[in-house]
């Protein structure tokens, strides 16, 4: 829960069952593979990368290769600007929720650790 995941290669069945943080970003995602009634529900997204997301993926994919030498992330590194379109980022409704209101508060100013963003975090998720 709230850790980054990078899948280079098939999933399994249920994908994103039980997941309630963080985000999984995935290569060519076979969608029938994701869990039907979290996606029905709402309860799991399905988004294309955003900027952020595709400089911490390369980031990612790059530490990746220095570690394990894996061909398939330096053939993804090699035509990235392609082969970004094939990633898919998996996560949570309420995570994704999280998440904005912390950026919305950093770009006001306002401690994203505080009593305030807690209240509105309580707000957005129902919790």
């Amino acid at each position: 829960t709230g850790g980054t995941a990078v899948i280079l290669g098939p999933t399994g069945r249920n994908l994103g069952a039980g997941m309630s943080g963080g985000v999984a970003y995935v290569h060519r995602l076979d969608t029938a593979r994701v869990n039907a009634q979290s996606l029905e529900s709402g309860e799991l997204r399905l988004e294309p990368l955003d900027r952020a997301d595709l400089e911490l993926l390369r980031g990612l994919l790059v530490q990746h290769v220095e570690r394990t030498a894996s061909p398939v992330a330096q053939r993804i590194l090699d035509g990235f600007d392609a082969a970004a379109d094939d990633f898919i980022k998996v996560l949570p409704r309420d995570f994704a929720a999280v998440q904005n209101v912390r950026q919305e508060a950093e770009q006001a100013g306002i401690d994203p650790d505080g009593d305030v963003v807690w209240n509105r975090i309580l707000e957005v998720t129902g919790g």
